[in-house]
């Protein structure tokens, strides 16, 4: 059983003063461990029983909110960029330059299913902590209500959200350390749920190499309420990841090398009847490599100006789940995306290649005030 709670504090400038490196790399150990110890107490889990391949409820939130996320492969928690966004998923990325900006995402999925994103950060410069709230909203359209038998009982609204809250802290000249609370709904008719979670991550940003490091824990938390009385509760989508993103110092490229899901070690779901009654064997995913690359996302972004950068992306995991045997599955796992930073407006655009269908994603980044964002 783990618990853990987050403490905001700042290293007194004294404890530095010239002391030796030894004392220094001594002293950040011990931060960071009070650091985990003290975690904010949302639930005790079991980290051995998380599960994936569709046995986990609220699995909305592992999508990305934004346009950016989105172009880069879906998951990247390490990206060097000033777009608030991406620290809806990486309370670690949430920085004091982001102050007052505002970034507001909208996803054309498939079948009318649409998604709305508002993330926004603001700068406490007493306790030098950043803070941002966010929502990511699914609506799936109106649906016909039936009984059993098929008569029509009338209309329905299913829909996601998670609201949520980022706190980040720097320590030090390089790191970086943040925490999210969130709070799930799920809405289906009459069915509902809702629960809690949290995310905690760590950044280390060394501006002068233009290299960056992260490791997140994700989705640390329990469902509350149960879609039917009487049901047991189901894990949230608990996620470990780490990543690292390297800026070419004299070429204008930026790559990205993200690993989910490092709590397990086969992430494939394997569905033995399906896979029977196409023919496929499925014997492919018994391979190591293959158990090994599923967890990696990569991704790259080239700043052809300062005013406009292109970013692609591709997810093994998600090229794999896509893929029907014996069938063409086109760029399955590939995602494009295109930037124009202008001085008071960013605008960004991502698409992604599911089988031959593809999703439109547009967001903008603003200040609240219309002033320049940094």
């Amino acid at each position: 059983m783990a618990a853990f709670v987050v403490s905001l504090t700042s290293t007194p400038s004294h404890i530095l003063g010239n002391k030796t490196n030894c004392f220094i790399y001594l002293h950040i150990l011990m931060k960071l461990r009070s650091f985990i110890i003290s975690f904010f107490l949302l639930h005790t889990i079991h980290l051995s029983a998380q599960q994936l391949g569709g046995t986990t409820v609220f699995n909305f939130t592992n999508q990305p909110n934004s346009s950016q996320l989105a172009a880069l492969g879906g998951v990247n928690i390490s990206n060097i960029s000033n777009d608030v966004s991406m620290s809806f998923h990486s309370p670690s990325l949430l920085r004091t330059q982001m102050h007052q900006q505002l970034n507001a995402s909208f996803n054309n999925y498939f079948a009318g299913v649409k998604n709305y994103s508002i993330t926004s950060d603001f700068y406490l410069p007493k306790p030098n902590t950043n803070l941002a709230i966010g929502i990511n909203y699914f609506d799936y359209g109106t649906l016909t209500q039936t009984d059993a038998a098929g008569n029509i009982l009338g209309n329905f609204h299913p829909n996601d959200y998670v609201l949520q809250l980022t706190a980040s802290h720097k320590y030090l000249t390089h790191w970086w350390y943040g925490m999210t609370v969130k709070f799930i709904s799920s809405n289906y008719g009459q069915y509902k749920s809702n629960g809690i979670a949290a995310d905690v991550g760590v950044s280390y940003y060394d501006s002068a190499n233009f290299l960056q490091a992260s490791f997140l824990v994700k989705n640390m938390g329990t469902q509350l309420k149960t879609y039917s009385s009487g049901l047991q509760k189901e894990q949230v989508p608990f996620d470990m990841q780490i990543g690292i993103t390297k800026r070419l110092e004299h070429a204008p490229f930026q790559f990205s090398l993200t690993a989910h899901h490092l709590q397990a070690f086969n992430i494939y779901y394997n569905d033995t009847a399906y896979n029977a009654s196409i023919g496929n064997d499925n014997t492919s995913n018994n391979f190591t490599l293959n158990k090994i690359v599923s967890h990696l996302v990569l991704a790259t972004q080239v700043f052809i100006t300062d005013q406009l950068e292109v970013s692609a992306g591709y997810n093994f995991l998600r090229r794999h789940d896509l893929t029907v045997y014996n069938t063409t599955n086109g760029l399955s796992g590939f995602t494009l995306g295109l930037g124009i930073m202008l001085k008071r407006l960013h605008i960004r655009y991502a698409t992604g290649f599911y089988q031959q269908n593809m999703f439109h994603q547009i967001g903008v980044n603003l200040n609240w005030k219309g002033e320049m964002i940094n």
